[in-house]
């Protein structure tokens, strides 16, 4: 039987060796924890509280800034500190509220909710809403919103998003192998929103024992099917995702939910159970600490607002001063030059490598071996695209479908001259996008 799979796409060495058989080991914060305001797509959260005031886990910080936000919670109990500028594992910086931890964990009271399918379709929704749960395999895009399409009686998959298929993170493996019955339990909650859909576990093969459980927990549940994907990136992409189990293509231009479709992560699902059945907000996820200068890799469940260097301590260290960090995964995420910075709802790794090897390559002259063209999930023409970037011809690089690239890196991954085409048209693409917006 064929795997479900896209076309292009590439195989790095995964890497997740390293940290898989880790179990999950809750990391407890220690001294000041830092709650930025801006953890998802959309309008920042804006504080509630003020210096001096005391406050719970699982106390609100600061409010939702507008239907397309979302509220943030403290994951400690202690005193608010004050509300500061702070820098972010992304390089930017963005207003905090600053908590001292007291070290005790005294929680507000939470309410759950021993039936939510017989919850009428909007309390559902205004649960995730107010418990703050967004996209957290790195979008942060608020599910709320998400799960609120303008025809929702059109949505007909919820896809879980299962595949992880970035190198060396395996927060997500780890979920579904110790927590794969609230992973189910969140996808029939969102599944009971929509009255014509199918529930979807898309899960990569290179995760068989993964796969064995999640078929066991739904052989009985005639509305979710297990989909067994290729292993391949960028397999966990939105669009490949939903083009490899439903055969429907979506463009830039277009949403999921245009598609019929809707695509959550594993944490994210989580997280909605969490919210519908116990009440709890979005106050810790599970972050993998991995690479070959870390000593211990391993996946932690950590509380919001932990410093990465914290993470860092909790897997031994590093066995050698790393050239490289980096927050999230080595295809997509972030190079960091601080780890005193705060986990967010979109903080699925922090990775520590001994050699920086994008930074020892020698860019050399395009020799037109259409090598990116076929990696290319977006069947576009990476070489071409770059070439309109670094002249900056926005005109001509929108012209060439600029605008589909989604910046997996797939291209500069195989290109044999060491071209820089991601950085080159995601930079292109960004400017492009601001300049739409504009006009």
């Amino acid at each position: 039987m064929a795997l479900f799979t896209f076309k292009g796409g590439v195989h790095p060495a995964d890497g997740k060796e390293l940290a898989k058989d880790s179990p999950i080991v809750t990391l407890k914060p220690q001294g000041d924890l830092v709650f930025p305001v801006s953890q998802h797509i959309g309008a920042p959260a804006v504080p509630v509280v003020k210096k001096g005031d005391e406050v719970l886990r699982g106390g609100l910080l600061a409010e939702a800034g507008g239907f397309v936000s979302a509220p943030v919670y403290s994951s400690v109990s202690g005193t608010v500190k004050g509300i500061e500028r702070v820098l972010t594992a992304t390089g930017g910086r963005v207003e905090a509220v600053v908590v001292e931890s007291d070290g005790l964990f005294n929680e507000v009271e939470f309410e759950g909710c021993d039936d939510p399918f017989s919850l009428p379709r909007e309390e559902i929704i205004k649960k995730i809403q107010t418990a703050g749960v967004v996209g957290m395999g790195g979008a942060g895009f608020p599910t709320h919103v998400k799960l609120s399409p303008k025809e929702p009686e059109k949505i007909e998959y919820i896809i879980a998003n299962c595949a992880e298929c970035e190198p060396y993170i395996t927060a997500d493996y780890r979920r579904m192998l110790e927590d794969g019955e609230k992973i189910v339990e969140g996808l029939r909650i969102v599944l009971s929103l929509f009255d014509n859909a199918r529930g979807i576990l898309a899960i990569e093969d290179n995760k068989p024992d993964c796969i064995a459980k999640m078929t066991e927990l739904t052989k009985n549940d005639e509305k979710i099917t297990v989909c067994k994907l290729e292993t391949k990136y960028p397999q966990g992409g939105e669009r490949q995702l939903i083009y490899a189990t439903t055969k429907r293509a979506i463009n830039s231009a277009m949403l999921p939910a245009d598609a019929g479709c809707i695509v959550d992560n594993v944490e994210t699902l989580i997280n909605v159970y969490k919210a519908v059945r116990k009440g709890i907000p979005t106050i810790n996820r599970v972050t993998t600490v991995s690479g070959d200068c870390v000593k211990n890799p391993g996946n932690f469940r950590v509380y919001m607002g932990t410093k990465y260097s914290e993470l860092i301590e909790a897997a031994g260290g590093f066995k050698e001063d790393p050239k490289k960090v980096i927050s999230g995964g080595p295809m997509m995420g972030f190079s960091m030059f601080d780890l005193d910075v705060p986990v967010t709802k979109t903080s699925s790794a922090v990775l520590a490598f001994s050699k920086d090897a994008v930074a020892e390559m020698a860019e050399t002259a395009c020799i037109n071996c259409g090598r990116c063209v076929e990696v290319c999930p977006s069947r576009l023409v990476p070489s071409r695209l770059a070439d309109y970037a670094e002249n900056k011809d926005e005109e001509t690089f929108v012209k060439w479908q600029g605008l589909e690239c989604m910046e997996c890196g797939c291209c500069s991954y195989v290109c044999p001259a060491k071209r820089p085409l991601k950085q080159a048209m995601g930079t292109m693409r960004k400017q492009a996008l601001a300049n739409k917006k504009k006009s």
